[in-house]
């Protein structure tokens, strides 16, 4: 059996990013996923935006390093990673969404943001062609952005394979091996292995992955599709964010709604469905395209003839609160939680990995300490994310 400092099971937007700030500080890493090759799981129905303006201080801070690692990539490593800050923009069609995003705003500009809260003019500025009946203004967060998925872990993958770090593909964990109240290791079906440190990075599988250890985690994924069009001339700079809910008799009411053009010029976009569809189904439906494509018209009457290319349907694995589950599980030594994204593990991931690699190393910050504090699986989960 081959022994290494630390197993992360799962190696997608969470575990790929921590393995290779792992590697980067000479930990021995090691990473199983019962897929293919890396991103393999939900990364790959990542959308790709970036953003720090969430409306809880220990997102912003993770997001805020997040969004350094991206947008300095290609000038570090010379590798494309399709980033561009083109901000992001919640828009405000009641004065009841107006009210909840300049109360967001003053929080993010105490923890570091550079957002404003815009006028509906401005927002008819930043965003050409809006529809301003109804229009009460907007967020906008300039060093917010967006990447591709899978260009950006397969990247941290390089770096954490260069740097060291092992990886093992279609080979799925059955067991964490244990011994007095704590973790030893893994089995798979192919082999064992042996760690003082096991990271649940399982992203829609964490809940099960946890039960291993007899640890319940309040994690459950739902479904939510998206979808991406034809390329066309670049004329949209943020991605645009439309918090307010739709009410369809006949294809389904449903909650926010968000955009974006990519570095090719195509639409991405996906939507929230009301209620939630919840558990693993992938499958995409036949009426996600007409239920938001209604949705984005209305806001935006220019997309109207831009042809739709391909849909998807991905999970979010979803917290009570619409924040992580991170950090150590009492009684249980060298077992970790890095769990419960609730669709924002692409966003997260670098940062997070960062945090994490200080935890296992025992260097945290206070910082570090504060977000781990924030992400507790023995939090208070009453306190809903208004951004989430």
């Amino acid at each position: 059996m081959t022994s290494y400092d630390v197993i992360i099971i799962g190696a997608g937007s969470i575990g790929t990013p921590t393995a290779m700030a792992l590697a980067n500080a000479s930990v021995k890493t090691l990473v199983i996923d019962r897929l293919p090759s890396v991103a393999q799981g939900d990364n790959k129905h990542a959308i790709g935006g970036i953003r720090a303006t969430h409306s809880q201080k220990s997102k912003i801070w993770v997001c805020q390093r997040s969004i350094k690692i991206f947008s300095t990539w290609e000038e570090n490593y010379g590798e494309d990673i399709w980033w561009i800050a083109g901000g992001y923009s919640f828009v405000a069609r009641t004065p009841e969404h107006e009210k909840i995003l300049r109360e967001t705003v003053q929080l993010q500009r105490k923890y570091g943001l550079h957002i404003n809260f815009l006028t509906s003019e401005k927002i008819q500025d930043l965003i050409p062609g809006i529809n301003p009946n109804g229009l009460c203004g907007g967020t906008f967060s300039p060093e917010d952005g967006n990447a591709s998925p899978l260009h950006s872990v397969h990247a941290f993958f390089d770096e954490a394979v260069q740097n060291g770090a092992e990886f093992k593909f279609k080979e799925e964990v059955v067991e964490i091996l244990t011994d007095c109240h704590r973790v030893v290791g893994v089995k798979t079906n192919k082999d064992e292995y042996l760690a003082p440190h096991i990271i649940n990075a399982a992203g829609g599988y964490a809940k099960e992955i946890a039960a291993m250890v007899g640890v319940d985690v309040p994690v459950e994924p739902d479904s939510h599709e998206a979808g991406i069009t034809e390329p066309v001339k670049y004329f949209l700079k943020p991605m645009v964010v439309d918090i307010q809910p739709g009410v369809d008799p006949i294809f389904g009411n449903s909650k926010n709604y968000y955009f974006y053009q990519n570095k090719l010029g195509k639409i991405i976009f996906c939507i929230t469905p009301n209620p939630s569809i919840i558990g693993k189904d992938r499958q995409e439906t036949s009426v996600f395209l007409p239920q938001i494509a209604k949705r984005m018209v209305d806001l935006l009457p220019r997309l109207s003839n831009i042809k739709v290319r391909r849909q998807w349907r991905g999970l979010y694995p979803n917290t009570p609160d619409g924040n992580p589950i991170v950090g150590m599980v009492k009684g249980l030594d060298g077992y970790i939680n890095a769990i419960g994204m609730c669709g924002q593990g692409f966003m997260l991931g670098p940062g997070l990995g960062e945090v994490l690699s200080r935890l296992i190393q025992e260097k945290s910050t206070n910082q570090d300490r504060e977000i781990l504090n924030e992400f507790s699986l023995y939090r208070d989960f009453g306190s809903i994310e208004k951004l989430k």
